[in-house]
């Protein structure tokens, strides 16, 4: 069900940035679980950060230290900032969230999330 946007995808060098905002009726106040998801040409969809209802933050190992995920729950906005891009981190990038509770270290399991967006696109040029 999609009710999420994405924006602010593009093509950037290695080593530029990127920030990624997430919005849409699919993110309220009710929202206990949300997170990022890419899918590279070719693989399938992996969990990028979550943040839990928990309140913990969760990412891949690929992207720690360079990737924060943030929100802004007055505005209803997620952004996913991201620094020192890579050419592997070219992807197709989701925001996914829902109402119910869910843990962060869970966060990365699919089926915890009713609300997708359609996705951007993140090249990295090398």
């Amino acid at each position: 069900q999609e009710q999420l946007m994405e924006s602010g995808g593009g093509s950037v060098q290695a080593g530029g940035s990127l920030r990624l905002t997430c919005v849409g009726p699919g993110f309220t106040y009710r929202t206990q679980c949300m997170a990022w998801f890419r899918q590279a040409p070719g693989k399938e969809r992996e969990g990028v950060a979550v943040i839990g209802g928990d309140g913990a933050t969760k990412y891949a190992d690929s992207v720690k230290d360079r990737f924060t995920f943030s929100k802004d729950s007055a505005k209803k906005i997620l952004y996913l900032q991201m620094n020192s891009l890579k050419p592997e981190d070219t992807a197709v990038y989701y925001c996914a969230t829902d109402y119910r509770f869910c843990k962060a270290v869970n966060g990365f399991t699919e089926s915890e999330y009713n609300y997708w967006g359609r996705g951007t696109q993140v090249t990295v040029s090398s």
